[in-house]
């Protein structure tokens, strides 16, 4: 029997991996997937699992995963166990295929279902690795037999953004960093000087959450930047003391505050693209529409982390998505939707 993986084994599975890997493996089959079979067996998950031992930290990556996943619009649905409603641990998991496939309005041509068929043919021979086979079998073992054969796939794109790779570096080596940020409405990025605390990926976007050294370290504030925003190359300074404390718990808690505190209700048309992936988001509400909306729409309560992010979201369904509230949301999106009108004559 070959030795577990190291913890700095397992920590070298990207996170964007492993989140694809879930998606697949919840597509898998039909009938779905329990939580231990997935911890057990799924890329990602499956370096850190202790049958039989304390699973806690992995089952709270997993509850994190499914909100990112949901978050980005892909219909992730539980199965009460016959019996034992209820039981988190009987629960199983499963994306439903009919509801992630293409609309039956689009088709394609045969010679490019040809192409389309070539290229699957040569992801799948290429990029499902030695772990993912042996996941593959270890479920099989168990009883699940997937419908088709897919979970695990290992995908070799690298999602992440440019700034990622030297800000865990610095983080690591517990350097200070410089790079510009470009805020949301402003013409011209700014320089900030800032000590690594820790990167977080929240709802599909990675941040970190810095100590400003204006103040000298340990004095200056603490913030977090989306790392889509910061522009140009990232550079290192000298190093500083470990800052100890558990700064990723607490950059997710306050990213999690602010998502509580975001709320916008829109409108929506029904069966709509919109409709499909803003009801399937975390925390969406469905809404009792007043007398004066059509049948053919319905009110949705949605939140928010970033409110410029959502208001490109909103502006890219077009005239799917009407905002009610906030009034500047409202604004926010219009303004966008003119401009790309604007821009395209």
């Amino acid at each position: 029997m070959s030795p577990s993986p190291s913890p700095a084994a397992a920590s070298r599975v990207p996170v964007e991996e492993r989140l694809f890997s879930l998606v697949l493996a919840l597509l898998a089959t039909e009938s779905g997937l329990t939580k231990n079979e997935i911890l057990s067996t799924v890329q990602g998950y499956r370096q850190r699992y202790s049958s039989g031992g304390d699973n806690a930290n992995l089952e709270r990556q997993f509850e994190r995963d499914k909100d990112d996943i949901r978050d980005l619009g892909v219909p992730l649905e539980t199965l009460d166990s016959p019996g034992d409603a209820g039981n988190n641990q009987t629960m199983r998991y499963r994306i439903p295929r009919g509801a992630y496939e293409l609309p039956q309005d689009i088709s394609f041509s045969s010679d490019e279902t040809t192409l389309l068929n070539l290229a699957a043919m040569v992801w799948r021979e290429g990029s499902l690795s030695g772990e993912s086979r042996r996941a593959l079998l270890k479920l099989r073992s168990l009883g699940v037999v997937p419908d088709e054969p897919i979970i695990g796939y290992a995908p070799r794109l690298r999602l992440r953004d440019a700034a990622f790779e030297p800000l865990s570096s610095a983080l690591e080596k517990h350097l200070i960093v410089r790079f510009a940020y470009l805020k949301p409405g402003e013409d011209a990025a700014r320089e900030r000087e800032v000590i690594p605390l820790a990167l977080v990926q929240y709802q599909g976007r990675w941040h970190l959450s810095a100590e400003e050294v204006d103040g000298g370290p340990g004095h200056g504030p603490q913030k977090t930047y989306l790392l889509r925003r910061i522009v140009g190359p990232v550079s290192t300074g000298k190093a500083v003391a470990p800052h100890l404390g558990d700064h990723a718990a607490a950059a997710l808690a306050g990213l999690e505050a602010v998502w509580e505190d975001g709320v916008a209700e829109v409108q929506v048309v029904r069966e709509s693209d919109a409709a499909t992936r803003l009801v399937n988001r975390r925390g969406t509400e469905r809404l009792e529409s007043d007398s004066v909306a059509s049948a053919g729409e319905e009110r949705l309560r949605l939140h928010w982390v970033d409110a410029n992010i959502l208001a490109d979201e909103l502006a890219g369904f077009g005239p799917e998505v009407l905002v009610l509230s906030p009034p500047w949301l409202r604004g926010a999106v219009i303004a966008r939707l003119e401009r790309t009108a604007a821009d395209h004559g």
